[in-house]
């Protein structure tokens, strides 16, 4: 495991915020990771668009980020989709049921499209 993650913002379209995620989700970065996406989420970016293709290993840590970030998303009135999920993390929100509970697209495009064609909440 690494000790570290990276959370570049890749896009801004009005309200929603594509942000690609490089390395390992786990206890060390989940934190991390947490705390950096709610800071999108609060500085006005409350759809959060997470492109995981980059996430090499999440453990239940890094479920557990991903779902305070989708929490912290619903509460500002923001939504939080996943996009471009590795295999392997794909089967652990399957196996978990949390596929049902976060939206996920196959790309980052089709998650923007998608984001672009539901209404604001906030």
């Amino acid at each position: 495991m690494t000790d570290d993650i990276e959370l570049n913002l890749t896009a801004t379209p009005g309200p929603a915020a594509v942000a690609t995620v490089t390395g390992e989700i786990d206890l060390h970065t989940a934190p991390s990771l947490r705390t950096r996406a709610l800071e999108l989420i609060n500085q006005g970016h409350q759809h959060l668009i997470l492109d995981l293709s980059g996430v090499g290993f999440c453990d239940s840590a890094g479920l557990g980020a991903l779902i305070g970030i989708w929490h912290g998303a619903q509460d500002a009135g923001g939504s939080l989709t996943l996009a471009a999920i590795p295999d392997r993390l794909m089967r652990m929100l399957t196996l978990t049921g949390v596929d049902s509970l976060l939206p996920h697209y196959p790309t980052t495009a089709d998650a923007l499209t998608a984001r672009r064609g539901a209404p604001d909440t906030a």
